[in-house]
């Protein structure tokens, strides 16, 4: 049989079968984004809605949750809130509805802006190191390629626990504990791994062939680099730095262990919002809401990078 023969023998899927995949991703999406809907619902919720039973889907939308997470309150006599004037904005307001004050702001937002500062930062490090490494193992002799190469990754598959006494010690002694640039040096060694791996495959794929016609017509090879090998890797770099920045974003072992009030990310902080009768679901629950929005309008806007990323290899021309 011949080629020809062989690519038309091809059984395309038909129509059922299609609509039954469709329906089977949709499902699946939908009990996906089930718990995230819930925590976007339950940020809305009062407190007294929010552990209610049987669970409550139709409930008065409330923005105390969203109070509870920026302000810290304290309880006062009603004499002395009447004292005090008329309410001072919304979150007061609330406040002052359970015989509460506003005392001052809370610790998220310096911990939400630890977070941007290490989780960016970091990913900016490790994407620029890994781009630079999977150029040398790409397109040079290494010695002991290969060795090399394993033990980069191996790197990535130790569990974070089994490093993170030594790494404890080691930046207390050098005073790199409870700091943004520790952190930073810490999750950056942590995604490089991974960044040289991925970017390794991408620039594989581009011809040599066109970084030495640049440097026939005079480039050198770093300007042939950054001319030539990185703009038709731009697909490959964004797609890494979605995964280093979600790794750096989320991770919580080594911020519990290694932060605990100047340098402190937004995962640890979360769930030890306390209010007044126990633990704070909606603010809980409103945090949790704010701090995907970053992670999320940063993978909306690179998509389109990202599903070719993941996608890349399955079809080769």
């Amino acid at each position: 049989m011949s080629a020809s023969n062989a690519a038309h023998s091809v059984v395309e899927p038909s129509t059922g079968t299609r609509r039954f995949a469709g329906l089977l991703v949709i499902l699946y999406a939908i009990i996906t984004m089930v718990p995230l809907i819930w925590i976007v619902l339950t940020s809305f919720k009062s407190p007294d809605d929010a552990i209610s039973y049987p669970p409550k889907v139709f409930f008065k939308p409330s923005l105390e949750g969203y109070c509870n997470v920026f302000t810290t309150r304290s309880r006062q006599t009603q004499e002395f809130i009447q004292t005090l004037g008329p309410p001072q904005g919304l979150c007061d307001n609330i406040a002052r509805s359970r015989n509460m004050v506003v005392a001052g702001p809370s610790n998220y937002v310096p911990r939400f802006i630890n977070s941007l500062i290490i989780a960016f930062g970091s990913t900016v490090l490790a994407v620029a190191l890994g781009t630079l490494s999977a150029y040398g193992f790409s397109r040079f002799r290494v010695p002991l390629k290969d060795d090399l190469l394993f033990f980069i990754l191996s790197t990535r598959m130790m569990p974070p626990i089994a490093v993170a006494i030594p790494i404890y010690l080691m930046y207390r002694t050098v005073g790199l504990s409870d700091t943004r640039l520790g952190m930073i040096l810490l999750y950056t060694s942590v995604n490089v791994s991974l960044a040289v791996w991925l970017l390794k495959g991408f620039i594989d794929e581009i011809p040599r062939e066109y970084e030495e016609a640049a440097m026939i017509d005079g480039y050198t090879r770093f300007q042939a680099f950054v001319k030539v090998v990185l703009p038709q890797a731009t697909t490959g770099i964004a797609a890494t730095a979605i995964f280093c920045l979600i790794f750096a974003w989320n991770e919580y072992a080594f911020a519990v262990l290694l932060t605990s009030g100047n340098a402190q990310t937004a995962p640890p902080f979360i769930p030890i919002i306390i209010g007044e009768g126990g633990q704070d679901w909606p603010a809980v629950a409103a945090g949790t809401t704010i701090f995907l929005v970053p992670i999320v309008v940063f993978t909306v806007l690179l998509r389109k990078h990202l599903l070719r990323g993941i996608t890349f290899g399955a079809v080769r021309k």
